[in-house]
């Protein structure tokens, strides 16, 4: 019989999962939103940096994150889940990405910064 408040690990596993499954969507959500309001149009490779689990593992297996998403859409609503995200994914995705289109030479050492974003 188990403890009062032990969770096997099975069953904290299968939350996580849960909880991810729903963050996942609310990730895609938002990363779509964000794309189109400050890129102005379809951009399948953004989506793709900023929802993959290369991403997400920036701040934790990629999983947990994804509950963790999930968590505050379900304790805050759409409104909840995406001042999450304003807080604790997009700081880092906009310093990654600055990193990379510097590196690959698309940035001058001191770029303009447009929206939040390095312009082009």
């Amino acid at each position: 019989m188990a403890r009062s408040g032990f969770v096997p690990r099975d069953d904290k596993r299968r939350h996580v999962l849960r909880d991810a499954w729903v963050g996942d969507a609310v990730l895609c959500l938002y990363a779509r939103e964000l794309i189109l309001r400050e890129g102005g149009e379809v951009d399948g490779a953004w989506y793709t940096r900023m929802t993959s689990n290369q991403f997400l593992g920036q701040l934790g297996e990629p999983s947990e994150v994804e509950a963790r998403i999930g968590r505050a859409y379900q304790g805050g609503g759409l409104a909840g889940a995406f001042a999450w995200m304003d807080e604790n994914l997009l700081p880092l995705y906009r310093r990654q990405e600055a990193k990379r289109m510097k590196a690959s030479g698309l940035l001058p050492r001191n770029p303009p910064v447009k929206n939040g974003l390095p312009s082009k």
